[in-house]
């Protein structure tokens, strides 16, 4: 048998949480000696230090963990359940780096303020054109919602026009319109591509013509769509500073697609304005 200090270095646990154990009785030594009170445990007990870990690591409390391995929980449910952790655990990672990405881009935002210039923005004439696209609906307008909805659109679009024999003849557009009456958050997002005049829908991927912008304040974003609010605070300094009021959400025409070096990306932001 091992004491309990040999027995916590095999299990890779404190001395301490050995003993709380002991005391709600959670993991009993095999053996304590008479005179001196010292605990001693055998080898396949670490079977059951093992299962307490892991089920700790599900998130259960010690009472909750102490009925599942009395119930000798056996090693496939065990498997399954810590096999879900992970997942959820992976997915509160992913969303945790998109959080971190947005904090990061806002700072970046805030930290340029003052210095950006509205010298860039060109009010134009936008001509209509026809795209193929997919669309599905985000939660809400901001880049973490619109990310993660709108990057898997881009691949299976291009699948599904390779697949139909439609070869795109120009840049991919995004668009963007409320997903429902009211004053709800979420919103339509629109992944199109470019394609030629003569095209007509197909399965699954609708054709259909983008109106043309009679009035648009436009401009050019260089880099990842993550730091776009920086190029829409500019846009919204010119539309104020010339007395215009923006009209719905602004395109974003794709002119330089670059999704596995986003930060290499360029792309217009196309804003209709009017005036009152």
């Amino acid at each position: 048998m091992f004491t309990i200090g040999d027995f916590a270095r095999l299990g890779r646990v404190s001395v301490r949480m050995l003993r709380h154990y002991d005391s709600i009785g959670l993991l009993r030594p095999a053996a304590v000696d008479a005179h001196t009170g010292y605990r001693f445990y055998r080898a396949d007990q670490l079977r059951r230090l093992n299962r307490v870990i892991a089920l700790k690591e599900l998130g259960l409390t010690l009472e909750q963990v102490r009925v599942i391995v009395d119930d000798a929980v056996d090693v496939v449910e065990l498997r399954g359940m810590l096999r879900l952790r992970r997942t959820q655990l992976e997915e509160q990672l992913a969303a945790d780096a998109a959080r971190l990405a947005a904090v990061e881009a806002r700072l970046r935002m805030i930290e340029s303020e003052g210095t950006m210039s509205t010298q860039d923005v060109v009010l134009k004439e936008v001509a209509p054109v026809r795209v193929a696209e997919l669309s599905a609906v985000a939660p809400s307008y901001q880049s973490q919602d619109i990310g993660p909805v709108i990057q898997p659109l881009y691949p299976e679009l291009f699948r599904r026009l390779a697949d139909a024999g439609i070869t795109p003849t120009g840049p991919t557009i995004a668009w963007y319109e409320p997903a429902a009456p009211g004053d709800g958050d979420a919103v339509l997002v629109h992944a199109g591509v470019t394609v030629a005049s003569g095209a007509s829908s197909v399965a699954d991927v609708e054709v259909r013509d983008l109106p043309a912008l009679g009035a648009a304040a436009t401009i050019v974003h260089h880099g990842a769509m993550d730091d776009v609010e920086q190029s829409m605070q500019v846009l919204a300094r010119w539309i104020d500073d010339n007395g215009y009021r923006a009209d719905g959400f602004a395109r974003e025409v794709y002119l330089d697609y670059c999704p596995d070096q986003p930060e290499q990306g360029v792309t217009e932001l196309q804003l209709a304005v009017r005036r009152d």
